[in-house]
């Protein structure tokens, strides 16, 4: 009887159609694709790129040092997260952001990262909280310098939050938030991009920070949420007293 069933099963494997080779796509191509993409998101997400910025398939491709295919893949992907527009002349552009659909994300930004922070404060461990301290030392560093580089700002103050939301040890919480910067990241830069000309004792983000290093050191969440909620809106007065949003 046994022997009669794995007859039955060699035959039956012997009838399934044989997936074509040729359909799958070199490992090196897939590798290189999802770099690229990789590559874009970090710069959305960090606020490298302006709203409103066009970008070309070329010179994306010279940048980044690979062909035109697996930016053209990126960039669909990215234009699906709602991160890029493709153009009706198949250029590519950074969404410019609507007042009430920045309002929105800022709404949501409090819920989920106000809760990211709650949590971080139990459970961050002492080499994250270095690393955070480190960060928002060099942020003031680099904020209070007579010329300040801004990219630089952006990919500090980017690199801050994530490492408390990191602390959280929630991977699906930090990917939420991932993507709601995804959509964010480019507006959040004029805020900071401003907040670069201004006298370093004046900028809100600096105090936020501080409060919310002290917070999690202190295992606060409440207090945690609290500097987070002062950082996202002091940021979003700027942004909304500023001319970089569309009305609608």
């Amino acid at each position: 009887m046994e022997k009669k069933i794995t007859r039955m099963n060699d035959a039956a494997n012997e009838a399934m159609p044989v997936a074509s080779l040729e359909k799958l796509r070199p490992i090196v191509h897939q590798t290189m694709s999802a770099r690229v993409y990789q590559d874009l998101r970090e710069l959305i997400i960090s606020g490298q790129l302006q709203p409103g910025e066009r970008l070309t398939l070329a010179g994306m491709a010279k940048a980044l040092g690979t062909s035109a295919m697996p930016v053209r893949e990126a960039i669909s992907k990215l234009a699906a997260d709602d991160a890029l527009e493709i153009l009706p002349n198949k250029s590519v552009r950074v969404p410019v952001m609507t007042r009430s659909r920045f309002k929105e994300l800022v709404v949501i930004r409090l819920l989920v990262e106000s809760f990211a922070v709650e949590t971080a404060a139990a459970r961050i461990n002492e080499e994250q909280l270095s690393r955070l301290a480190g960060l928002e030392q060099a942020f003031c560093r680099e904020i209070s310098l007579d010329s300040p580089d801004v990219n630089q700002i952006i990919q500090i103050n980017k690199q801050f939050h994530f490492t408390v939301y990191a602390a959280a040890q929630m991977p699906a919480l930090s990917n939420l938030i991932e993507g709601l910067w995804l959509r964010i990241g480019p507006v959040l830069n004029l805020d900071l991009r401003n907040s670069a000309s201004r006298r370093r004792s004046d900028l809100p983000s600096v105090h936020a920070h501080l409060a919310l290093v002290d917070a999690v050191r202190a295992r606060d969440g409440t207090a945690a949420k609290a500097a987070l909620a002062m950082d996202i809106n002091s940021a979003a007065e700027v942004i909304l007293s500023g001319t970089g949003l569309r009305d609608g």
